[in-house]
């Protein structure tokens, strides 16, 4: 989620890969006189965040095991794959992810460094958890794929235009854009909902896709360049959520969804296909308040699954997207919801 309210220049980090491979933790505390950072399983990444975006504290493990059982496709083993599989991939496609610093996004982001991709360049409103982001995948990717992170706030035009221009000449146009970023505002009734709440979180979900796919795509379209567009709306573009009111989070998701089938109809003569992934209730980080505990058990009991979401299960379906496995879908909305919106 991205919170503060001033808007920061773009800015790019490029964080070196560290020099071991032994089983070693790094730990990072963004405050002072915080408890120790607590060690997690290998390749885990976690953060606390306060509502105003800051981070209480984070932790990154990595084990040279996981790095040989989940580092990127080579090159030799992507030619030993059929052609359908060699589809799949994204081998030697440039990625971009939003909101790509934590959660979901740094998932999918991970995933996409697995799949192949030739580089892949984080932007997220927050400095140090982008920092954090860009150590972690140099050291699971045994530092095998380039992975840049440019600090910037999706409301802000400007710098948005400066990090695509800057990655654009760092890296060529980009292939794949995975819009991520966005923020959720629940349990706000209607009759009483700030309108400065109201516009902050239109301004980020909406515009801000509009303004990265508008930015990227203009790259695209200039270079002549095939590319895949992929929006993180929502369920919530589709449905009401129970019980909880937001009525604002499901208007901006249903904007997003329409806005990919307009620029997905408009940009099909470009060769540029744009596609939205609507997840249901995810068991996120920032899920994990005590203020949503019994919410959680009622998404939970109208789920024919049974359970929330897990932070990796968009991943095969953004690599999918992504790809050119999908390259006769364009205009997609797909649910992947664990069944909620079944009944």
């Amino acid at each position: 989620m991205f919170s503060r309210p001033a808007f920061r220049a773009a800015r790019a980090v490029r964080v070196a890969a560290p020099a071991f491979r032994a089983v070693r933790p790094i730990t990072v505390s963004a405050r002072k006189n915080e408890p120790a950072p607590e060690v997690v399983a290998a390749t885990e990444v976690k953060h606390s965040s306060y509502s105003d975006g800051s981070v209480e504290r984070s932790t990154i493990v990595v084990d040279q095991s996981a790095i040989d059982k989940s580092g990127p496709l080579s090159k030799a083993t992507y030619q030993s794959l059929p052609p359908t599989m060699q589809k799949m991939s994204l081998m030697d496609k440039v990625v971009v992810v939003t909101g790509g610093a934590r959660g979901l996004g740094y998932s999918m982001a991970q995933a996409c460094a697995e799949a192949g991709a030739k580089a892949l360049i984080i932007l997220d409103a927050n400095q140090q958890l982008g920092e954090d982001a860009v150590a972690s995948l140099h050291a699971l990717t045994g530092d095998t794929v380039p992975v840049a992170f440019y600090n910037v706030d999706v409301r802000d035009e400007n710098a948005i235009n400066e990090s695509i221009n800057a990655l654009v000449k760092a890296y060529g146009v980009p292939d794949v854009l995975i819009n991520s970023a966005g923020i959720a505002d629940s349990n706000m009734p209607a009759e009483t909902y700030d309108t400065k709440k109201w516009t902050r979180l239109i301004d980020i979900n909406l515009t801000g896709s509009f303004l990265m796919a508008q930015a990227v795509g203009k790259h695209m379209i200039d270079a002549k360049k095939p590319g895949s567009i992929v929006f993180i709306a929502s369920m919530s573009g589709g449905i009401v959520n129970y019980p909880q009111e937001q009525s604002c989070y499901n208007a901006s998701k249903a904007g997003v969804i329409q806005l990919g089938k307009s620029l997905a109809a408009e940009w099909a003569k470009f060769n540029i296909r744009v596609n939205c992934i609507s997840p249901g209730y995810m068991d996120t980080a920032l899920n994990n308040v005590p203020a949503l505990d019994a919410q959680k058990k009622i998404w939970k009991s109208l789920t024919p699954q049974n359970r929330l979401g897990a932070v990796d299960d968009l991943n095969g379906l953004a690599v999918l997207l992504a790809s050119d496995a999908s390259a006769f879908m364009t205009g997609s909305n797909v649910i992947i919801d664990g069944g909620y919106t079944l009944y």
